[in-house]
């Protein structure tokens, strides 16, 4: 991995994001790119569903809904063990999701006058599931179980199907839906998926629903992207990305496993560590050689981890480290620190933040409880990762008697007079008439 010696310099967000780029995608460019796909699925439905489904990924996915019996023995073959991880995180992730439910108020402003607010959820949402690289039945959790908390009554999930198992999603990711009795299971992958959830397909008995939820590569989210307006979205959640921001009492090996943990997801991800300690970047270096040299998906960490998007980064102090964060807003924020419960004080801009040496990202991926949905790309400095809110609306409910309106009548009709819309005075005025 390079080295980036930001030393003796003022950090800034215009310094911090050039000398540490992301990966060069062009999201804005692969946005131009999909519209006449996103167009084809609109117009032409399902036939358009297959043409994309042969030319991208080699087969015909037909039948694309997943029938029950399919659901049904994709779990009645899921591993014991696997499963028990499964239902252990579906577990934790819904304990955390009922505890995060926003809850209902009422200000009584005077007698008579009251505000009332209520959360609604979404109607319907479309809940995308990754495939490619890797396999995600752990999507299929940090979607879904968020949305049932919140009460959406109708949930509906598209997932790519596989060439290794025929055309159909992957078993796993299937037996995943069927835990969570999820019945509504597509065969529809990128943008494709996006624009069929956003338009419906009539012949797959597909109807239109209100959000799309659930991460992508760039194309799904140009997908999320150009049909915003159209469906809501959650955020356009990329490529994954990891910060660790550490001092010198930090292990040179977990840093290492943590950073290789996260790089295997995809050569364009973000492996970044910033520290004051250059025997920690030496250190660091020693240790990737050989956790490099013996993990699986060696070829892609290789690739991710010498790429723009990835550094060590040398800082003056743990002050400056904190700064850097903050300014490259991660979507995930490791503390190797010494008080990383008084460093995360200090932290604004992260999706989620990962306290000390025994809480890495994987534990957050899968079985921590948290959602592993999270804004990359900068955009935790204006957005959150996926939970229960994503799928809820916050409703006021005005309810003022003659009596509570009579007490402030004679201001709202100065305020429209001043803003030169006499008729919401006269609206008010009207009954005391």
């Amino acid at each position: 991995m390079r080295i980036e010696d930001l030393r003796g310099l003022t950090l800034s967000n215009a310094l911090v994001n050039s000398r540490v780029p992301r990966a060069e995608l062009d999201i804005d460019s692969a946005v131009e790119q999909i519209r006449p796909l996103l167009a084809d699925v609109k117009n032409r439905g399902e036939d358009a569903l297959v043409q994309v489904a042969q030319r991208f990924d080699g087969f015909d996915p037909r039948p694309f809904k997943v029938s029950e019996a399919e659901l049904e023995a994709a779990l009645s073959c899921l591993d014991a063990h696997l499963r028990l991880a499964i239902e252990t995180s579906i577990d934790r992730v819904r304990r955390v999701s009922k505890a995060s439910v926003p809850q209902a108020f009422s200000v009584e402003l005077s007698n008579g006058a009251s505000v009332h607010q209520r959360w609604q959820p979404v109607d319907s949402v479309g809940l995308y599931v990754p495939g490619g690289k890797a396999v995600y039945p752990s999507s299929v959790i940090m979607n879904v179980v968020p949305a049932q908390v919140a009460g959406v009554s109708r949930l509906v999930i598209a997932t790519p199907g596989q060439k290794e198992f025929g055309g159909r999603p992957h078993p796993t990711v299937l037996a995943t839906a069927a835990l969570l009795g999820v019945k509504d299971v597509y065969a529809i992958g990128g943008p494709a998926a996006v624009a069929a959830f956003a338009y419906g397909v009539p012949t797959l008995g597909l109807e239109v629903v209100a959000m799309v939820t659930g991460p992508g590569n760039i194309f799904v989210a140009a997908a999320k992207r150009a049909l915003r307006g159209v469906i809501g979205i959650d955020s356009e959640a990329g490529t994954t990305e990891i910060l660790i921001v550490a001092d010198s009492s930090a292990d040179p090996r977990l840093i290492a496993f943590d950073l290789v943990s996260q790089a295997e997801h995809d050569e364009a991800a973000a492996c970044v560590l910033v520290t004051d300690s250059e025997d920690l970047v030496d250190a660091v270096q020693h240790e990737l050689e050989s956790v490099v040299a013996a993990t699986e998906n060696a070829a892609r960490v290789s690739t991710a981890l010498n790429s723009v998007q990835s550094a060590l980064v040398l800082v003056d102090d743990l002050a400056a480290a904190l700064s850097f964060a903050n300014h490259y807003a991660t979507e995930h924020l490791e503390l190797h620190t010494q008080n990383p419960t008084g460093d995360a004080r200090v932290i604004s801009n992260a999706g989620a933040i990962f306290l000390g040496q025994s809480s890495p990202v994987s534990l957050g991926d899968y079985s921590a409880g948290s959602n592993h949905v999270l804004p990359t790309g900068q955009q935790a400095k204006f957005g959150a990762g996926l939970g229960v809110h994503t799928f809820l609306r916050a409703q006021q409910l005005i309810d003022y008697s003659n009596s509570g309106l009579a007490e402030i009548s004679s201001e709202i009709q100065v305020f429209a007079r001043a803003e030169g819309l006499p008729g919401h005075a006269d609206a008010v005025q009207a009954r005391f008439e």
